[in-house]
C-alpha cells in the first residue's frame, strides 16, 4: 500500500483542481452573459470576506474570497449571490433595466445559466480528446475472449466467442460498454442478450461482486461478469474523432454518476458513498502524488461532477433556475418574487445541511483522521 500523500499537498491539490474548474464554470456564465449584454457586478471565486480584488473598466469585481469551496457571477439586477431578483430594480431606469439579468429574455437568461455547467463539460471533453490524440482510443469488440476464475458468466452458459449485444435492454457497442453496464450492480441479476454463430439468445446472470482497495487503502465494490476481451487496442485517430470519443467517454461518466446517485436515494448504495470537500481533497492529493496524468484525467472527473451536480433541480443551483424558467415558459410570466425567495432558501438550507452531511461522513470515514 502507498503512502498517503500529507495533509499539505491534499491542500494544495484539491485548490489546484478546484480553483480553476470554478474560475472557467463561473466564466462560462459571465462570458455568455456579457454576450448578451448583461452586467456582471461581481466575478468572485469563493465566499465569504472578499481578500483581493479590482474593479475592472466594465464595473464588475472581480474578487478573491476566503472559502474558496465554490464562487458566483452576480449581475446587475441579483439582489445576492444566488441571483434572487432585486424588487427594488423595477424602479430602475429603462437605460439600466436594459443592462440587468432579470429582464433579459427568458431564453437568453436560460442561456446564460447554463453556460456555466456546459463550460465544465467542454473542459472534460477537451481533456479526453487530449488523451485520445496522445494514446489513442481504446477499442475492443464485446466478444468474449476468454473468462477469469470463477467467471458467473461462464457459469451461466456463455462461450468464448459469444458476442454481447445488450446488457438488461441497454445495447453494447464495444467491449467499453459492459463494464458500465455491470459495474455498477454487484450482486444483480441481469439480463445478457448476445449471439453464437449467427443465433441470438439471452440469458439471467448473477453479477458477481468484487471489492478491492487500490494503493492508497481506498475500497472500491463493482459487479462483474468475469470476461475478457479477445483483444485491447488504442486506435490512433484525428481531432474530429478524439472529441467524439471524448464526448461519448463523458456522457458515459454522467450516466455512471446518475445511476449512482439513484442508487443511493434508493438505498441501493451507502451513504457513505456520497464524499465531501474533505474525501475530494484527500483524492486530488493521491492523483496528484502519482503524477500529472493521473491528477488531469481526475480533474475531468470532477468537472463532469461540477457540471451533473449544477445540473439538478435544487433552487440555488443552476439546475433550479433552469426549472424555475421552465416553470416561466409554461406560466407566460415569472414565478412571483415571494415564491422565489422561499424557492432559493429553501435551496439554500438543503446545500447547506447536505455539506454538513458530507463533510461530517467524510471524517468518519477517512483515515487520515482515525476513521
Amino acid at each position: 500500500m502507498t503512502e498517503s500523500p500529507s495533509v499539505l499537498m491534499m491542500i494544495g491539490a484539491f485548490l489546484l483542481v478546484l480553483g480553476p474548474l470554478v474560475v472557467l464554470h463561473e466564466l462560462g456564465h459571465y462570458l455568455v452573459g456579457r454576450w448578451f449584454g448583461v452586467k456582471a457586478d461581481v466575478f468572485s471565486v469563493g465566499f465569504g470576506r472578499e481578500l483581493a480584488g479590482w474593479t475592472d473598466g466594465r464595473g464588475t469585481r472581480w474578487r478573491l474570497a476566503a472559502w474558496p469551496l465554490g464562487g458566483y457571477v452576480q449581475f446587475a439586477g441579483d439582489m445576492n449571490a444566488t441571483s434572487v431578483p432585486d424588487p427594488g430594480a423595477a424602479q430602475a431606469p429603462a437605460a439600466e433595466k436594459a443592462g440587468m439579468f432579470q429582464y433579459a429574455p427568458l431564453w437568453q437568461r436560460a442561456l446564460i445559466v447554463l453556460a456555466g455547467p456546459m463550460m465544465n463539460l467542454v473542459v472534460a471533453v477537451a481533456i479526453f480528446a487530449g488523451f485520445n490524440m496522445a494514446y489513442g482510443v481504446p477499442t475492443a469488440a464485446p466478444v468474449i475472449g476468454e473468462f477469469s476464475k470463477g467467471s458467473v458468466a461462464q457459469a451461466a452458459g456463455l462461450k468464448v466467442g459469444d458476442r454481447i449485444v445488450a446488457i438488461d435492454g441497454a445495447r453494447v457497442d464495444s467491449f467499453m460498454d459492459i463494464a458500465e453496464r455491470v459495474a455498477l450492480y454487484p450482486g444483480r441479476t441481469v439480463t445478457v442478450a448476445a449471439e453464437r454463430k449467427g443465433v441470438s439468445f439471452s440469458l439471467p446472470v448473477k453479477l458477481a461482486e468484487d471489492v478491492q482497495k487500490d494503493r492508497f487503502g481506498n475500497e472500491m465494490r463493482r459487479g462483474l461478469l468475469g470476461i475478457r476481451p479477445t483483444a485491447l487496442e488504442f486506435q490512433q485517430v484525428g481531432l474530429v474523432t478524439a472529441v467524439t470519443a471524448g464526448a461519448d467517454q463523458s456522457v458515459g461518466i454522467i450516466r455512471t454518476m446518475a445511476a449512482g446517485l439513484v442508487q443511493i436515494v434508493t438505498g441501493e448504495r451507502p451513504l457513505d458513498e456520497l464524499g465531501g470537500p474533505i474525501k475530494i481533497a484527500k483524492f486530488s492529493g493521491e492523483q496528484l502524488s502519482l503524477g500529472w496524468l493521473s491528477f488531469v484525467s481526475f480533474a475531468a472527473l470532477i468537472s463532469i461532477n461540477l457540471a451533473f451536480i449544477n445540473l439538478l433541480p435544487i433552487p440555488t443551483l443552476d439546475g433550479g433556475h433552469l426549472a424555475m424558467y421552465a416553470a416561466e415558459a409554461v406560466r407566460r410570466r415569472p414565478l412571483g418574487v415571494r415564491s422565489q425567495e422561499w424557492a432559493f432558501r429553501t435551496g439554500l438550507a438543503f446545500m447547506l445541511a447536505l455539506m454538513l452531511f458530507v463533510t461530517l461522513n467524510d471524517i468518519a470515514s477517512l483515515s487520515i483522521f482515525g476513521g
